[in-house]
């Protein structure tokens, strides 16, 4: 599947329709999405690869892999509201993905790849740390994620302490539309790296 191709098809994967801030959910940008994906297929593969996404929304992520080819794809979202919204994403899409709710560190099965783009942090301070706790504990091969660019020695901190190896991080055109009632601007540009991390898990 050629970029634009899955772009397109990420875009139709639907926003929330009454997000949570206090989960801070808001959408992952198809590009970035795709340009996380497509890092997965190229540094590690994805084919026939199985794949957790933590915290996935209305699926984006997990949905993406699937088109890819990963198999299983399993994403575990907290907010029951939203899983629906997933499934149906995935049947329109024609591929099959398991959507679980669950907090992310009561999640015990491992995959070879964790895909994730975590809570930053904006409503509740080191909101994205379990997060990268459950994902370099459950990813076998690899994790690619996204985070705000402060915290990048937090991770690369995280990453040491699990003997992974940092594969690559990239910076991301990230906009970030009005999504809550607090927000005042109608987009704000946020500093987000792209991360790829090898763990010590690979079989």
């Amino acid at each position: 599947m050629r970029r634009f191709e899955l772009v397109r098809a990420l875009e139709r994967v639907p926003l929330p329709a009454n997000p949570r801030a206090d989960l801070e959910q808001v959408a992952t940008p198809s590009e970035a999405a795709a340009d996380l994906l497509l890092a997965a297929v190229r540094l590690d593969g994805l084919s026939g690869r199985s794949v957790l996404d933590l915290g996935a929304g209305t699926g984006r992520l997990a949905i993406g892999a699937a088109l890819l080819g990963a198999s299983p794809v399993v994403g575990v979202e907290v907010d029951p509201a939203l899983l629906g919204s997933a499934r149906t994403a995935a049947r329109t899409a024609g591929v099959e993905v398991e959507f679980a709710e669950s907090e992310v560190g009561a999640w015990a099965r491992p995959s070879d790849i964790v895909v994730m783009n975590p809570p930053f942090g904006a409503q509740r301070r080191h909101a994205d740390r379990p997060f990268w706790d459950a994902a370099l504990t459950l990813a076998r091969r690899s994790v690619h994620a996204f985070a705000l660019a402060d915290s990048r020695t937090f991770i690369a901190r995280c990453a040491v302490e699990r003997n992974a190896h940092i594969l690559e991080t990239e910076p991301v055109d990230w906009g970030l539309p009005r999504t809550f009632a607090h927000h005042t601007r109608r987009r704000v540009r946020l500093s987000v790296d792209r991360w790829a991390i090898e763990t010590e898990h690979k079989p």
